[in-house]
């Protein structure tokens, strides 16, 4: 299947430009376009980097400025590795969900039914997975750990559980390492259900240590909840590989930016 991420008029953003058809604005930034200096340059989306506030900030308002969507209506929330997911719905004040920069929920998983609303997220090698339907979008951010946890299946439930139909459902696994460049080992593929632990997920390289790939174990836990192989589209894009428009924790050893994954109904 051909790239769904697609570069566009600027240097900023990736967008998935099958769903932009679809009335849905989604992608991720890249590092291009920024204020942010070294070693964060320079569009830098993560505010608890130590990355200078101020310059975050104009980061925000640049891309404000491109996807169209007001940051007020920025919805996000401090990242913590886990499952849990915010479903954001006219039931709800939007004064009391945070926004970037003040995070105080705590979840990795977002969703919403509302229009000009922007589910957000911050990436430097995990994964982050959109979602859509008809009615629904929804998007996610997944290490190794909510991966394991079961973060796409989650989503899915969510979606089921507002009556949507599984076969309606799309999922897109976005930007992220690669498996040639992420090497674990007993210790994180031990977490790993048994049934997944499969020679397209996992390579081993020496007696303890096994190339992990997460992209193929996300698609993998999404068809056995019931997804079809033309439901899931894998991008081909490596946070770790490509260093001129993606930050990597793991190829900067920690000390870099962010990118921020987003989608929202227009």
């Amino acid at each position: 299947m051909s790239e769904l991420f697609r570069k566009t008029r600027t240097s900023s953003y990736l967008e998935i430009s099958d769903w932009k058809r679809k009335g849905i604005t989604a992608g991720i930034t890249t590092r291009k376009g920024g204020f942010s200096q070294k070693p964060y340059d320079t569009l830098n989306m993560g505010f608890h980097v130590q990355d200078d506030y101020d310059l975050v900030l104009k980061n925000y308002k640049r891309m404000e400025n491109i996807i169209g969507i007001p940051a007020r209506y920025w919805i996000s929330s401090k990242q913590v590795h886990g499952t849990d997911v915010l479903e954001w719905d006219d039931s709800l004040n939007r004064d009391n969900i945070t926004h970037p920069p003040d995070f105080e929920l705590e979840y990795d998983g977002w969703m919403t039914n509302q229009r000009n609303v922007l589910l957000t997220g911050v990436f430097a090698d995990c994964v982050p997975l959109f979602f859509r339907s008809e009615e629904w979008i929804a998007l996610a951010h997944a290490g190794w750990k909510g991966t394991v946890k079961g973060m796409g299946p989650e989503v899915i439930d969510h979606f089921l559980a507002h009556h949507v139909p599984l076969e309606e459902i799309e999922v897109v696994v976005g930007p992220s390492i690669s498996s040639r460049y992420y090497e674990v080992d007993d210790r994180v593929v031990q977490h790993i259900p048994f049934d997944m632990q499969t020679e397209d997920v996992l390579t081993r390289s020496d007696e303890t240590h096994y190339y992990l790939d997460l992209k193929q174990l996300h698609k993998n836990l999404l068809l056995k909840k019931g997804l079809k192989e033309q439901q899931i589209t894998l991008t081909n894009y490596c946070t770790y590989e490509d260093g001129d428009l993606f930050f990597s924790h793991r190829r900067d050893q920690g000390k870099t930016g962010r990118m921020m994954a987003f989608i929202g109904f227009k």
